[in-house]
């Protein structure tokens, strides 16, 4: 398959670096991407990047921020057989189809970060993608050394991210602290946005195993950061409207009521500029 990766950052520079012949599409060149991957392990992988994707794909792999991604997808010029969105939140899903025939809900779970134009750190334990559908795209991932399954269910898909998520960027960011400090001074707030989430994601129709989250969350190491925290400590525009908001939204959807999550979505817009 023909393979593209919109977004060379932490999450499409990984992407870049395992897939074969990946094409980038690149604001800015790129000949080579260095990883240095817990998983994976580190290698330099040469590539070719364009700034506007002209020539057919079979798959197109997005993994922008929310922030970029109206921007980022101007740059698409061809309809690629399949798009597969690798971005926080739920409601892109939506804005993606209105342009392109095929997109499949997808998620990964992993931390990896941009530290220099084309070298990623990769410093999770766990890297895994799921995806509601195209058990080929799968393989081929699982081919690449990412753990990759089809999960039956879009909203299994996407809320089963979404409620671990919401719990660590809501969290770590209005508190301005990793996840050690937050279990310890504000273990109640991150259980609250825990079951809180976990109720809208039911009514949306997901199953979410509450207490396997909490376990989880318990077991991360205590450095760990979410990426809004570190884009508000950076001044960079966090995801607060496709991570929190979205929850806002679906809560008030289904007459919900989520008081932990308001209160921390808000106390962070209280900071931003």
């Amino acid at each position: 398959m023909k393979l593209a990766v919109l977004g060379p950052g932490g999450v499409g520079g990984l992407l870049a670096a395992v897939l074969p012949d990946a094409l980038v599409v690149s604001r800015s060149p790129l000949t080579e991407i260095q990883l240095r991957s817990r998983v994976l392990g580190d290698r330099s992988t040469a590539v070719r990047s364009v700034d506007r994707l002209i020539e057919p794909v079979d798959v197109l792999f997005i993994a922008t921020k929310a922030t970029g991604l109206s921007e980022a997808t101007e740059r698409i010029e061809t309809e690629p057989g399949v798009v597969v969105p690798l971005l926080n939140g739920v409601e892109h899903l939506a804005s993606l189809r209105e342009r392109f025939a095929d997109v499949v809900a997808a998620t990964i779970r992993v931390e990896a970060t941009r530290v220099a134009p084309g070298v990623v750190e990769q410093t999770s334990p766990f890297l895994r993608i799921e995806l509601s559908a195209h058990p080929e795209i799968a393989a081929l991932l699982n081919d690449a050394g990412i753990q990759a399954a089809v999960v039956d269910g879009e909203a299994q898909v996407m809320w089963s991210k979404l409620s671990r998520l919401n719990a660590i960027a809501l969290t770590t960011t209005a508190y301005r602290a990793p996840i050690g400090e937050v279990r310890t001074s504000h273990g109640d707030d991150l259980r609250a946005v825990v079951e809180e989430t976990a109720a809208v994601a039911a009514a949306e129709g997901a199953q979410i195993d509450v207490p396997a989250i909490e376990q989880e969350l318990e077991a991360a190491h205590p450095e760990l950061l979410s990426s809004m925290a570190r884009d508000v400590a950076a001044g960079r525009p966090p995801e607060l409207d496709a991570i929190g908001g979205a929850v806002l939204r679906a809560a008030a959807r289904h007459g919900i009521e989520t008081p932990t999550v308001a209160r921390l979505v808000e106390a962070i817009q209280r900071e931003l500029p």
